[in-house]
C-alpha cells in the first residue's frame, strides 16, 4: 500500500468532484474455479484499490458525502479460516493504513444503503462487471438486473477516470517497476524463440518471471506465430524457420499497475529481407508517433499521423497506391492497420475500460467513429500530463480480410491486389512502448529494450 495519505486525499478529491449523495464502491470477490474452495488467484477492482489500497475480498465501501463518513464493510476471517489461510491482518488494521477509521461487518451494509434511500440521498456506483457484484446492487438498490450497469452515476464514472488518468510520482514508480520486468520478458522471449520449441514453452517461462517479480501477469500473453491475429491467445504451435513470432506481454507489479510491451522476434537469427521491410515500416510509423506526444494533442491526430506513415511504406513497396491521406480519410489503412494506435496504462492494462470506452478515451465533443479500424481506436482525446499510454502500430496481413475486400473489390484505386497475394501468409508485425506524458513532451518509461530490426535481432544472442 501507498502512505494513507494518498488514500485519504484521493478520496477527499473525489467526493468533491461529485459534490453529494453517498458513493458506493465495491471491491471484488474470490470466484471459484471448478468447486467453491478451489479458486482462482484474487485480483482486487482497481478502482477499490485505488481509493482504499485493501487488496483482499469481500469488501465494500460506503463514503457518504453529506455526512462526511468514509466506511469500509467486510468481515475478518474465523479461528476455522485460520486453520486453512494461516492468521491474516485485520480489517481494521488494513483499513486503517488507508485512513479508514471505520470497519463494520459487510451485513450491516443493507441497513446503511436503506437509511440512505429513506433520506431519498442519492447513491452513486460504477457500471459492474462481474455477475455477483451486479446481484449485489440488484438486491441492495432493487434495481432490475438487467437496468444495473445503466443507473451506474455518469458524475462518478468521469470523476474517477479524471483522478486515475493523471499518475503521481508513487504510480509512475509502480507502473516503471511493471514495465522493467516486462522488458525482461521480451527479452527472454527474443532468446528462446527458436526452430522446435513451442508457443506455450516460451509463454510458460515469461509467465514464471512476472510471477518471481512478486507479481503476476497484467493480462494473458499474446506469443504467437501468427502476429495477424490481434489478440490470439492460441499458444499451441511449434516455432518453424522463416516465421516470426509475436509477443505481446506484460508484468504486474505487487501493487497490480501494470506493464504492456510488444517486440517481433524472427525465429532464425535475422529477419528475412521481406520481414524487415515491413518491420520498418512499422517503425517509423512508431517513431513518428512517439515524437508527436506532446500535451493539448488529440491522440486520434497522432493515430492518424501513425496511419499515414504506414500507408506511405506500404505505398513504397507496391502495396498501396494513390494519394495517401485520401487513402487514410477513407480507411483504405485498416487493410493493413486495423486497431488502434494505443490505450491508457495503469491498474490495469487497458487503464479503466470497465468504465467504458467514451468516458476513458472521448468526450461529449469528440465521440468514437464508427468507421473500421479507427472504431477500435480506444483512446482519441487530448492526451494531458500525467498520462500514461501505450503506443503500438503494426501492419498485420489477415488472409480472410484480403480475400473479403478483394472479393468485393473495395478501393482498387488504393490497393494493389495482385502484389498483395504475395503477403498472404505474412503474418503481422507489432512494436508496442509505454509513455508518460510530460510538461513539455513524454518520457519512454523502463529501461533499454532494442526495437530496430537489427537490435532485435541481436537479443538471439544472450541474454
Amino acid at each position: 500500500m501507498f502512505k494513507k495519505e494518498v488514500y485519504i486525499k484521493r478520496r477527499q478529491r473525489l467526493k468533491e468532484l461529485v459534490g453529494n449523495g453517498m458513493i458506493l464502491l465495491l471491491g471484488n470477490d474470490e470466484s471459484s474455479m471448478n468447486y467453491k474452495d478451489n479458486c482462482y488467484a484474487f485480483r482486487q477492482d482497481s478502482t477499490f484499490l485505488y481509493f482504499f489500497g485493501i487488496d483482499r475480498p469481500g469488501l465494500t465501501a460506503v463514503l457518504d458525502i453529506d455526512t462526511d463518513k468514509e466506511i469500509v464493510f467486510g468481515n475478518d476471517i474465523s479461528v476455522e479460516d485460520i486453520i486453512w489461510t494461516g492468521p491474516l491482518e485485520s480489517l481494521a488494521d488494513q483499513a486503517n493504513r488507508a485512513g479508514i477509521r471505520e470497519v463494520r461487518p459487510l451485513g450491516d451494509i443493507e441497513k446503511m444503503i436503506d437509511k440512505i434511500r429513506s433520506k431519498e440521498s442519492f447513491i452513486h456506483f460504477l457500471p459492474p462487471y462481474r455477475p455477483e457484484n451486479k446481484q449485489k446492487l440488484n438486491s441492495w438498490i432493487h434495481i432490475p438486473l438487467e437496468k444495473v450497469n445503466e443507473s451506474a452515476s455518469v458524475l462518478l464514472i468521469r470523476s474517477v477516470v479524471a483522478l486515475r488518468s493523471v499518475k503521481d510520482a508513487e504510480e509512475i514508480e509502480e507502473i516503471e517497476k511493471a514495465i522493467n520486468v516486462t522488458i525482461d520478458m521480451q527479452k527472454k522471449a527474443g532468446n528462446l524463440a527458436r526452430e522446435g520449441i513451442s508457443e506455450t514453452a516460451i509463454a510458460g517461462d515469461l509467465h514464471g518471471m512476472a510471477l518471481s517479480a512478486c507479481g503476476d501477469l497484467s493480462f494473458p500473453t499474446i506469443l504467437t506465430v501468427n502476429g495477424q491475429i490481434l489478440h490470439n491467445h492460441f499458444q499451441g504451435n511449434i516455432l518453424k524457420s522463416g516465421q516470426m513470432i509475436l509477443c505481446d506481454c506484460g508484468a504486474e507489479s505487487s501493487m497490480h499497475y501494470a506493464g504492456d510491451l510488444t517486440r517481433t522476434f524472427p525465429v532464425d537469427s535475422t529477419f528475412t529481407t521481406k520481414q524487415k521491410e515491413i518491420y520498418h515500416i512499422v517503425l517509423m510509423a512508431h517513431e513518428a508517433a512517439a515524437g508527436a506526444l506532446k500535451a493539448g494533442i488529440l491522440f486520434k491526430d497522432i493515430h492518424v499521423l501513425a496511419c499515414e506513415k504506414l500507408a506511405e511504406g506500404l505505398k513504397d513497396i507496391g502495396l498501396m497506391k494513390g494519394d495517401i491521406k485520401e487513402a487514410v480519410v477513407e480507411g483504405v489503412h485498416a487493410m493493413f492497420f486495423q486497431c488502434g494506435l494505443g490505450h491508457m496504462l495503469g491498474l490495469d492494462a487497458h487503464d479503466m475500460e470497465d468504465l467504458g470506452e467514451q468516458y476513458v478515451g472521448y468526450t461529449d465533443q469528440l465521440q468514437k467513429s464508427t468507421q473500421f479500424g479507427l472504431k477500435s481506436l480506444r483512446l482519441g482525446k487530448a492526451i494531458e500530463p500525467g498520462f500514461v499510454l501505450t503506443v503500438e502500430p503494426g501492419i498485420y496481413f489477415i488472409p480472410e480480410l484480403i480475400d473479403w475486400w478483394k472479393g468485393e473489390k473495395r478501393f482498387p484505386d488504393f490497393i494493389n491486389y495482385n502484389e498483395l497475394e504475395r503477403y498472404k501468409n505474412f503474418g503481422g508485425i507489432r512494436i508496442e512502448e509505454d509513455f508518460l506524458i510530460t510538461e513539455t513532451g513524454s518520457r519512454l518509461l523502463g529501461k533499454y529494450l532494442p526495437r530496430t530490426a537489427e537490435a532485435v535481432e541481436s537479443i538471439k544472442v544472450g541474454f
